[in-house]
């Protein structure tokens, strides 16, 4: 069959302009805070500038590497992240951030085994899903042994705390298994015999409580719990239509919380009005529809695999963070892709849109 050789140019161009929109946003939310605290208001600009360079460079990197290459390294790729993930915790080692132990200090950058984990987590389950097609509807071969896998990292993630990347990962670890064929009376009891673990994890930690409780009714703790959310919806509700102007933004002043990072996107709302933020939505809405296309027509079952998880990690991250950030689900940290400040955040995801691009480089010519 014919192939194109060429790569998908609209997820291309989508990634592209929205890493350049999100250093706009980033420099917009952030300029006045960096002024006060480091005394030069472009701070964070030229951070957010440099990882977007790196994260270009990693992109091409993912453009052109052999995937058979990748393929092998699946497995030595995990164990490593793992290693990561377990010197994060380690006391001493993990750099402690905003009540959270999520980064190592390694080259004078934070880095997010996190946000790398989830990356080889995807491989590997594309990896291993693909070899064992013909035994994924089994319970010992098929699922048990990503339940395993899948628990450790978890378990690695909780320990940070990270409840938000734990569930995110999860979700698209599941979602990967459905995808391949796993019987649903697996995902299912697995689902009802975790959910009294995360009611565990979450009402009995008072922060986490006291999120849920604030997602309810943030009016009954409105300077407490309930803050970030109003301010939220409050430059969402200031932005009207067409918004107050880009820079013109008045909730980045020292009233929205994490003005730069997860809540980035209520900035685009008040600054830029519901018109800007559709533009948004409308554009990670194509980028999933484009991956989703990519998966669907590719013919390797691994490719195929890879395609769907590094398109569901993009997609279901935006999702997530946007629903948080408008109320529709209690708040977590989870940086919104491409747009929030954050070196890992960034590198990683043009890293998968760089794999995501290769792939689509071996679609067959009818499939373009």
């Amino acid at each position: 069959m014919e192939r194109h050789n060429r790569y998908d140019t609209t997820i291309l161009l989508l990634a592209v302009a929205l890493t350049c929109f999100g250093i706009v946003m980033v420099y917009s939310a952030s300029s006045i805070m960096a002024q006060r605290h480091y005394g030069d208001g472009f701070f964070f600009l030229k951070r957010q500038g440099v990882f977007a360079v790196v994260g270009f460079m990693a992109m091409a990197i993912g453009m052109h590497i052999n995937l058979d290459l990748v393929r092998k390294l699946s497995v030595p790729l995990l164990l490593f992240c793992l290693l990561l993930l377990i010197a994060v915790v380690i006391p001493g080692v993990g750099k402690h951030i905003g009540g959270a132990t999520r980064w190592l200090r390694i080259g004078g950058m934070n880095i997010q085994p996190a946000e790398l984990t989830k990356i080889a987590l995807v491989i590997y389950m594309a990896h291993s899903l693909a070899k064992k097609q013909d035994k994924v509807k089994t319970l010992a071969l098929g699922f048990i042994p990503y339940v395993v896998v899948l628990s450790l990292i978890l378990l690695l993630l909780l320990l940070q705390p990270d409840l938000g990347s734990a569930l995110t990962l999860g979700a698209v670890a599941m979602i990967m298994l459905l995808a391949a064929g796993t019987r649903l009376t697996y995902l299912f009891s697995a689902a009802i015999l975790t959910l009294p673990f995360f009611y565990f994890m979450i009402m009995n930690v008072d922060y986490r409580r006291r999120r849920i409780l604030a997602f309810l009714n943030p009016w009954d703790d409105p300077t407490g719990s309930g803050f970030q959310i109003i301010q939220s919806w409050i430059a969402f509700g200031s932005g009207g239509l067409v918004g107050k102007g880009l820079g013109e933004g008045k909730q980045k002043l020292f009233y929205l919380p994490e003005a730069h990072t997860d809540f980035i996107f209520s900035v685009v709302g008040e600054e830029l009005g519901f018109i800007g933020v559709g533009v948004v939505m409308i554009l990670f809405m194509v980028f999933v529809c484009r991956g989703i296309h990519t998966a669907v027509c590719v013919e390797n079952d691994f490719l195929r695999f890879l395609a769907f998880g590094l398109t569901l990690l993009i997609g279901l991250a935006a999702f997530v963070n946007i629903a948080v950030v408008m109320g529709m689900v209690p708040t977590k940290g989870m940086a919104l892709p491409f747009i929030s400040y954050g070196g890992t955040s960034l590198v990683t995801s043009l890293f998968a849109v760089g794999l995501l691009l290769n792939i689509s480089r071996q679609l067959p010519g009818e499939a373009r």
